[in-house]
């Protein structure tokens, strides 16, 4: 379902990206965001919520949140930057996500060189193969041409997200909550800076702290 954010007037004009598709004027829009997600119990699309919530933080933004049984592949070809996010299944990625990359958004291969991506999963427990999904989700993203990133972040003392926002279960406390919102306001915060030309919003310039004191 769409999800409408906020956005500013006064946008600066006349600049250009090599975005997907051809050139586009990506300096004179809002950057588009996909959080897309396959979720059993409810873990993963808790998660999601909170990535599109915290990619609609950042001004100029429009984020789609979907499911892999909602999303097209012109929700892929729309936006400049894509969470993924599916539970750990024996240590990996859920069936159902890598068929909506095998499958629907395999017409696109390889059109959508230059968007951005990350991802997040939620697994049965601590040291249930989270980051591994997550590296599962960036290496899908990578064969499609788009450039992932991790972040160095610390979202409370002793819980970051180097690969991707990961839960034991459901979002649990604040910290969960907010690796979540931290990444979909990182990935944003990229697709500003890096496709939209607008480098006020480099995360190398953010006001809020990113590294808590412990």
């Amino acid at each position: 379902m769409p999800i409408k954010r906020r956005s500013e007037s006064g946008l600066p004009g006349g600049r250009h990206s090599l975005n997907m598709g051809g050139m586009e004027e990506a300096g004179s829009r809002n950057g588009r965001i996909l959080v897309l997600y396959f979720s059993r119990d409810g873990h993963t699309k808790m998660m999601a919520a909170l990535v599109a919530e915290g990619a609609g933080s950042v001004p100029l933004t429009e984020v789609r949140l979907k499911t892999v049984a909602e999303a097209t592949a012109e929700d892929l070809s729309w936006c400049d930057g894509i969470a993924a996010g599916s539970p750990t299944h024996m240590g990996t990625i859920a069936w159902e996500m890598k068929q909506w990359w095998d499958e629907t958004a395999q017409p696109l291969w390889p059109k959508v060189d230059g968007k951005i991506g990350c991802a997040f999963t939620s697994s049965g427990g601590l040291s249930g193969g989270g980051e591994l999904t997550c590296l599962a989700l960036q290496i899908v993203m990578m064969n499609y041409g788009m450039l992932v990133f991790g972040v160095p972040d610390y979202v409370a003392p002793g819980q970051t997200l180097h690969y991707g926002a990961v839960c034991a279960g459901r979002p649990r406390n604040e910290g969960d909550r907010e690796a979540c919102r931290r990444l979909g306001r990182r990935l944003c915060e990229w697709v500003q800076t890096l496709i939209c030309h607008r480098p006020e919003y480099s995360p190398l310039k953010t006001s809020y702290s990113r590294f808590p004191p412990e």
